[in-house]
């Protein structure tokens, strides 16, 4: 809800309490998340998320599937809710603050239309003619941008128009702040238009309409999840792959509009609490557990068989001769050999021990793919001569949904809600609501 005071506009619309509307076993419950999350209604979908694709889809041999009855029963309950879910009322606005720039000196800035200038206090300083560039400078506690000088600007586009931060366009507002003698750039806008430009920029648009509809919960789940654990005070998460990457408007496609539209406010949960719905481009064939990889299990982020076989980032080789490999691994001399200390259970490196002429060393698997510059630390190593060559698997950390094992599923007639809750593990999908 939005407060009337000019010196609350802009906060009162970012601070906005959500509802939840989920489909799941759980009864009926309210008032259950300190972030005043509450579900409205319950209905299962499957319980543990483990729907099998549809027919020329095939799973691994040996693996064991409900029967054809249970698999009918879940398909229906999967219907009903979802039924359930379309008739809920159409969610509200949700505003995301998304950091473009920080800690910068200085960003060129302007509106695709005549703009409003504000303080951060709401006050109005004038308007900024459209198609023009106008410099942002940090000065100190204080930001200048020609004859005005204050701590925070609001750059406000009319009629729908768009706003230039730094190098590119994008939908919404721009938030300009004065932080420790350095300036932020902040987009500030609706979810459904930043996940536009977020499916395009993750997934190529051209991939089929379920692919991209998978990635829509799975980024729209992940930008949500950092809304209401902010790290800073004044954005909620970044555009890099640190994030999820955002683009703005030259990432945007018909296909992303389509796909965002059909799962609109459609989220993952987990006992009523969205989850972490981290995603990677390919596991090499199965994804991992998350607890072999970053931190504390999680009950929805378990590793399960991958579906990207035959795609171009499942297998790679990459070569190096000693002298580049010792070159880029210091400490140790020349390189004389890599010697997997922990790996899980699908091989992924978790430490190597490097073996050297002038000692040894032990890195972690992803500080070596760093340093290597390899898709991802699912890697062996053989030695051809005086080469080194690494044969890998996959491309990125391997947890949560592979997307592309959710391409070639999509390819092969699974449809959104199927692959999510594949990728997933007794995850839950759900509405959100703006009180």
């Amino acid at each position: 809800m939005r407060n009337n005071s000019a010196d609350l506009l802009h906060c009162s619309e970012i601070q906005q309490n959500l509802r939840l509307y989920c489909a799941s076993r759980s009864a009926i419950s309210s008032g259950w998340s300190r972030r005043n999350l509450r579900l409205s209604f319950g209905s299962s979908i499957g319980g543990s998320g483990a729907i099998a694709p549809n027919a020329g889809c095939p799973m691994p041999n040996g693996q064991v599937w409900r029967s054809m009855l249970s698999r009918i029963w879940s398909y229906w309950l999967l219907c009903v809710a979802f039924w359930l879910l379309a008739i809920a009322p159409a969610s509200a606005s949700v505003l995301l603050r998304v950091a473009i720039i920080d800690g910068a000196s200085q960003v060129k800035i302007a509106s695709s239309t005549p703009a409003v200038v504000r303080d951060g206090a709401g006050r109005t300083l004038g308007e900024i003619a459209n198609q023009t560039s106008y410099s942002v400078q940090s000065r100190g506690a204080q930001l200048a941008m020609g004859r005005w000088q204050t701590s925070q600007f609001w750059i406000e586009p009319k009629n729908g128009g768009y706003v230039y931060i730094g190098d590119r366009w994008y939908r919404g507002r721009t938030h300009l702040v004065a932080s420790n003698n350095t300036l932020s750039a902040i987009n500030v806008v609706d979810i459904e238009q930043y996940l536009y430009s977020v499916l395009g920029a993750e997934m190529d648009s051209r991939w089929p309409q379920e692919a991209l509809k998978t990635q829509a919960v799975a980024a729209r789940t992940y930008a949500l999840y950092h809304r209401e654990r902010r790290r800073s005070n004044i954005y909620d998460l970044g555009d890099s792959q640190s994030w999820q990457v955002y683009k703005g408007i030259e990432t945007e496609a018909s296909s992303t509009y389509a796909a965002v539209e059909a799962t609109n406010g459609q989220v993952l949960t987990y006992n009523g609490e969205l989850i972490e719905a981290v995603f990677h481009s390919s596991s090499g064939g199965h994804t991992e557990n998350v607890e072999d990889i970053w931190q504390d299990p999680r009950p929805y982020l378990r590793g399960v068989p991958d579906y990207d076989a035959g795609t171009p980032v499942f297998q790679w080789t990459k070569t190096f001769s000693t002298a580049e490999l010792s070159g880029l691994i210091s400490g140790v001399g020349n390189i004389a050999n890599l010697k997997p200390e922990r790996t899980t259970q699908t091989g992924r490196i978790i430490t190597m021990r490097a073996i050297g002429d002038a000692g040894e060393r032990v890195i972690s698997g992803d500080d070596l793919r760093y340093l290597l510059d390899l898709r991802s630390s699912r890697f062996s190593v053989q030695t051809n001569n005086s080469n080194f060559v690494i044969n890998g698997f996959g491309f990125g950390h391997g947890v949560g949904m592979s997307q592309w094992g959710a391409y070639n599923l999509a390819r092969r007639g699974a449809n959104y809600q199927q692959i999510l809750l594949h990728y997933y593990q007794n995850a839950n999908l759900a509405i959100i609501q703006v009180d």
